[in-house]
């Protein structure tokens, strides 16, 4: 390997070509693909039913309280098996959004395979409102 100098003769940094593993497809074909080995798990594993591998909320655990994100994994199960109904009353926040967090990742995903990198960003008062939905959901369904 060659050492390159600078101006004081201090070595310089030679900087590589990107490889493969630094592609901008990289991180949401990934994302993807754990999402598909996930869902495959799931779609045989009944969440509704207890003795199965499946993580507890720690927010549950320490309070016995619903968080925002609580019946996600029922939620995405009763989708896998079309109970939409169903999946609606697990967490209707996150069924809502659902549709945009699709969007968000069919969008990462194609800018990646154009060899692009893509960055969702959210104006503060969208980060805000989203927060101030979030809390009052989580208020409300530990209200029942």
């Amino acid at each position: 390997m060659a050492e390159h100098t600078g101006r004081a003769g201090a070595p310089v940094a030679v900087r590589r070509p990107p490889g493969p593993r630094h592609h901008p497809a990289v991180a949401p074909l990934a994302t993807l693909a754990a999402g598909l080995a996930a869902a495959v798990y799931l779609y045989g594993t009944d969440p509704h039913q207890s003795g199965h591998w499946l993580p507890r909320c720690p927010f549950n655990w320490l309070t016995g309280q619903l968080c925002p994100a609580c019946g996600g994994t029922r939620l995405v199960y009763d989708l896998l098996h079309r109970e939409f109904v169903r999946a609606f009353h697990e967490n209707a926040l996150l069924f809502v959004l659902l549709p945009f967090a699709g969007w968000a990742l069919a969008r990462w995903l194609l800018a990646g395979l154009r060899g692009r990198r893509w960055r969702l960003v959210l104006s503060a008062r969208t980060q805000y409102a989203l927060l101030g939905t979030a809390l009052v959901f989580t208020v409300v369904r530990n209200l029942h």
